[in-house]
């Protein structure tokens, strides 16, 4: 495979952008290489600028569900732009949009709009702490909620695929008001908010943990989450920026039939353009401004372009069978994908699968917090992650990520993709 270009533009970008990305991860350090630079993609498929083509697993990370330049999206997104790309004023499509939102997530009773991910956890934390007069956060080890100087305290995602222990530039005086415990662990979670010397004002949770490889949360532990913040007056927030419309239509609190006092949505609800949104009930989302006193703001927050394309994403998501005829095909790839993995390498993989997302771990498993997410072989993973990208295979840089599935994903490209996976693990088997 001839990556002359990208090799030329990685040099280039090293120059005058830190590290040559714009997001850490992309620079593929943690998977022996160097990144690979997308010129284009259609449906299930990218091109980088030496004209190799993939089938991509990554979907820009989430968002892509229907898979790259859908039609309805880009149309929508067109007409929205010959009317201009931004005013820094109420537009109608932000009243649509939140409709959708609404309707179909159970928690949100009213809603924000940001620019990002991490924009949206930022400012529902704030307005948690704003509505109890309290200051503690507490987080799960492996979560990644942004980059927000409160999460990144044993946060998961690319902090951990660098191997960074926090971050540099983050006071001491705001990670003392952050709590970091198990995920996946009642007793800690028990002990944690009873504690009388705690002044919790939030727990703020990945409901199925995608940052340190997909997790799943064990039966009942959710349950018992919502039960303890509800008797103890803290304010319980899904970050569901990654299962939002991801999990299901109402994400995967209406999976689990478990309903927080806030949601953090992204990815999916911009249609592939820069969204984030925070929402919930109407007595704590009254305290945000102009409504109330805790103040957060955006000159692009509800961006037409970006609330277009979300309406026309979460319209077509809301087609009968969507959810479950991918969440199928995907399991059937799971599924075979487990077969591969245990004929080549016996007892040295784990899979975990959450809906149309999966992590393969290189663990001899199981997987279920972030300390056994933690005994992958990440080198085993870089060369699996390097000889996929020569079959065309286009994985996330980063053993603790998840593989995105979309409806674009025929069951010809998979299984095309299983025949080579297969020859993937021969030579895994073989070194």
């Amino acid at each position: 495979m001839n990556t002359d270009n990208s090799a030329r533009l990685f040099s280039a970008a090293c120059e005058i952008i830190p590290g040559g990305v714009n997001s850490p991860v992309r620079a593929c350090k943690s998977v022996g290489c160097d990144p690979v630079f997308i010129e284009k993609a259609s449906g299930a498929r990218l091109w980088d600028v030496d004209g190799n083509e993939y089938l991509d697993f990554i979907g820009s990370w989430g968002p892509m569900i229907l898979g790259h330049n859908p039609p309805e999206v880009i149309e929508a997104v067109r007409a929205a732009m010959e009317n201009g790309t931004s005013f820094g004023a109420p537009t109608p499509l932000e009243i649509d949009l939140a409709r959708l939102v609404v309707d179909a997530v159970p928690s949100v009773e009213k809603v924000r709009f940001v620019s990002s991910g991490t924009e949206a956890t930022m400012s529902a934390i704030r307005l948690a702490r704003g509505y109890t007069g309290r200051k503690v956060v507490v987080k799960f080890d492996g979560g990644y909620h942004g980059h927000a100087d409160s999460f990144l305290v044993k946060a998961g995602s690319g902090v951990v695929t660098l191997g960074i222990p926090g971050s540099p530039g983050v006071p001491e005086d705001i990670v003392k008001n952050t709590v970091s415990i198990p995920y996946n662990n009642e007793e800690k979670l028990e002990e944690t908010l009873r504690n009388p010397d705690l002044d919790i004002a939030c727990v703020i949770i990945e409901p199925i943990a995608g940052n340190m490889g997909v997790v799943m949360p064990k039966p009942g532990f959710l349950e018992k989450l919502r039960s303890l913040t509800e008797e103890l007056g803290i304010v319980l927030i899904f970050d569901e920026v990654i299962t939002g419309f991801r999990a299901s239509l109402g994400g995967a609190q209406a999976r689990f039939g478990v309903t927080p006092d806030l949601t953090c949505l992204g990815k999916i609800i911009g249609g592939g353009l820069p969204v984030g949104a925070y929402g919930g009930r109407k007595d704590i989302m009254a305290h945000i401004a102009p409504e109330g006193p805790v103040y957060q703001a955006g000159t692009l927050s509800g961006n037409p372009l970006a609330m277009a394309a979300g309406k026309a994403t979460l319209t077509a998501l809301a087609r009968p069978g969507f959810y479950e005829e991918l969440d199928e095909k995907t399991a059937w790839f799971a599924k075979e994908l487990g077969e591969i993995a245990e004929r080549h390498l016996p007892g040295r993989t784990c899979i975990n699968l959450a809906g149309s997302v999966l992590t393969l771990f290189f663990t001899s498993g199981p997987v279920y917090d972030f300390e056994s997410a933690m005994t992958s072989d990440t080198d085993l993973y870089g060369r699996y992650y390097r000889e996929m990208l020569a079959q065309g295979l286009y994985l996330a840089p980063a053993q603790f990520e998840g593989m995105f599935f979309s409806s674009a994903h025929s069951r010809e490209d998979l299984a095309q993709a299983l025949e080579k996976i297969e020859d993937v693990f021969r030579k895994l088997s073989a070194a």
